[in-house]
């Protein structure tokens, strides 16, 4: 099976988001288990020079808005899977990935260079895999390009749903400079008067994924389908929920050279010595009996930010630390930072990001804080469960298929949730999690059962296959 995985981002070579973990690692999962995968992303100007190892295609002459894009593409495999990246200055040697007015023109190219390049380095996918509404227009292409071109009349197309809440709306009027002048073209991508990206893939798609069981039942209400729960219902025969995995040849506390010392579900005495190099490295005093609270995110309202300012009045009251890790909304950074200014012995802050530091928070901390909104997969409570770090989170998208509530009585369990939204329902959690900490042989429980956890990408690959092969069956 020949699987090609188009993705606007992709780890190491782009990140804004899960999007970029989710494209990155799954075509290396899928290259381990046997299949001939490969990765199309563009090349950005903030792609890394070490990451781009020869230029493959030095004139990738692209047909774009009646005339001729004289792009090239790299080859790389630092991802661990062939990847070629299409380098067209542009369009992608910017300030940032996202966040311009044209973007949906970025992607339109993008998509057409895409199909144009994996027609020059071989044999058609039997699946081309669509990530998120910036590869809606690779969908409508293919749709119509099986209708008249022999070379792609046997491959199908698979579309994966990161986040529904970004759905590439754009004048409708500007279709045809995308060359999507047909009728049936159009209506792929008519949606309330305008175009949507997202809307196009969701409709002419052959299967439809996204990233969690719980996620893909989500979308297909109108909380969470943003005008497009219709269209998710009307399709729900062919969407299936698939978790993300994880990348245990980066997160894995057993060989993470970001961490000071390493441990394992048997033997947890490495994470003792993180957590005290973690209040080192804020500057905070080295109580190792007290739990660290911990929470690592863009600072937005989808993340629970609301709630975790009402509660974190309580938490300090026990005594605890909290560590904070991320950036956004100015009224939440404002707010990490007067915290940390009241009480600056149990309060740690960094604004921004940094990879480095987001292992050593998990590898030190003892309690991660999730509580979202909404949250089509998460990553970072899965990266907590190996990590031994106990998520507390709030019961949607895949953070209710990966966390499951501790069992006193049964044992059963690797961390502590909670349904509605509301701090006070967070807040006793928090509670729970506390007294389950004081009882040192309960604690280890609770972490030795989200450590030995399978959420591999070896796993998650093996489900993608299987949707592959269901794909190319039903025609």
């Amino acid at each position: 099976m020949r699987v090609a995985v188009i993705s606007a981002e992709a780890v190491p070579y782009s990140k804004t988001g899960g999007l970029g973990d989710v494209a990155g690692a799954l075509p290396k999962a899928l290259k381990q288990i046997g299949v001939d995968s490969v990765l199309v992303t563009p090349c950005y100007w903030q792609t890394k020079a070490e990451y781009l190892w020869s230029t493959a295609i030095d004139d990738l002459n692209v047909d774009w808005r009646g005339g001729v894009y004289p792009a090239k593409a790299f080859y790389s495999e630092a991802n661990g899977s062939p990847t070629f990246l299409i380098d067209a200055p542009s369009y992608f040697h910017r300030d940032s990935i996202y966040g311009y007015r044209e973007d949906h023109e970025r992607f339109a190219f993008f998509n057409h260079a895409a199909l144009t390049l994996l027609k020059r380095i071989g044999p058609a996918p039997d699946i081309v895999h669509l990530n998120d509404w910036h590869c809606g227009f690779s969908a409508v292409e293919l749709a119509s390009l099986r209708r008249w071109d022999a070379y792609w009349q046997q491959t199908r197309t698979v579309f994966s749903i990161h986040n529904m809440a970004y759905q590439g709306v754009f004048g409708a009027d500007e279709l045809w400079k995308f060359g999507f002048g047909g009728e049936q073209e159009r209506n792929a991508f008519l949606s309330n008067g305008a175009a949507s990206a997202m809307k196009a893939g969701l409709l002419v798609s052959d299967t439809l994924s996204t990233v969690s069981r719980r996620y893909a039942q989500e979308i297909q209400m109108p909380e969470n389908g943003y005008g497009l729960d219709w269209l998710t219902r009307q399709r729900s025969d062919r969407l299936v929920g698939i978790t993300n995995g994880v990348d245990y040849e980066v997160w894995d506390p057993r060989t993470d050279p970001d961490i000071g010392a390493h441990f394992d579900e048997q033997n947890l005495e490495g994470k003792r010595e993180c957590k005290r190099l973690l209040l080192e490295e804020f500057s905070l005093p080295v109580r190792i009996e007290r739990p660290i609270f911990a929470n690592i995110t863009r600072l937005t309202a989808q993340k629970g930010i609301d709630l975790m300012m009402q509660v974190a009045g309580e938490i300090l009251a026990t005594g605890a630390y909290i560590i904070s890790l991320g950036s956004g909304e100015k009224r939440y950074e404002d707010f990490w930072q007067a915290l940390r200014d009241h009480a600056p012995d149990q309060v740690g802050i960094f604004r921004g990001y940094s990879e480095s530091l987001a292992h050593k928070i998990e590898a030190g901390a003892d309690i991660f804080m999730m509580p979202s909104k909404f949250e089509p997969c998460g990553l970072n409570q899965m990266y907590s469960l190996r990590y031994g770090t106990v998520p507390i989170v709030r019961a949607v998208g895949g953070l209710d298929d990966t966390v499951q509530n501790f069992d006193s009585v049964t044992g059963t369990g690797n961390g502590f949730k909670f349904g509605p939204y509301s701090a006070d329902r967070f807040l006793e959690r928090i509670y729970e999690a506390l007294f389950a900490y004081a009882d040192p042989e309960t604690w280890r429980t609770i972490q030795r059962n989200g450590m030995e956890q399978d959420n591999s990408w070896q796993n998650a690959a093996r489900k993608y296959v299987e949707l592959y092969g269901w794909t190319l069956g039903r025609w």
